[in-house]
């Protein structure tokens, strides 16, 4: 089981993603915005962080770059779960520190197996 933080504004995207994680026996935490979801990782140090792009004020690229340039949280693996899937996309998120980049909606297995990867199970 993985402490994960998700960071998503849609209150409907929440509810699935919390609802999926959970029923693969996650323990996940949410944050409706990027400046939110910062102060979240900093306190709480979760396993694994879930990042939309599209956010309310600092979005979340911005927020992943945030993060991986931090050295209190650095070492939390980010893994960018957006509707925006070009390649384009997916390679500046990858650049800005995230680990994985997921479009969404995200197939249940797919997303599972690489938040096990990244978190060693």
């Amino acid at each position: 089981m993985a402490r994960i933080l998700l960071i998503e504004d849609s209150p409907t995207e929440t509810a699935v993603m919390v609802q999926l994680l959970e029923r693969n026996g996650h323990q996940v935490t949410t944050s409706g915005s990027a400046e939110d979801g910062i102060t979240a990782c900093k306190r709480d140090k979760p396993d694994l962080v879930l990042m939309d792009v599209i956010l309310p004020g600092m979005n979340g690229f911005q927020a992943t770059r945030a993060l991986s340039r931090d050295s209190e949280t650095s070492h939390i693996p980010i893994v960018i779960v957006s509707t925006k899937g070009l390649e384009t996309d997916r390679v500046w998120g990858m650049r800005q520190g995230a680990k994985d980049y997921i479009t969404k909606p995200p197939r249940e297995s797919e997303l599972v197996a690489r938040i096990n990867a990244l978190i060693g199970h």
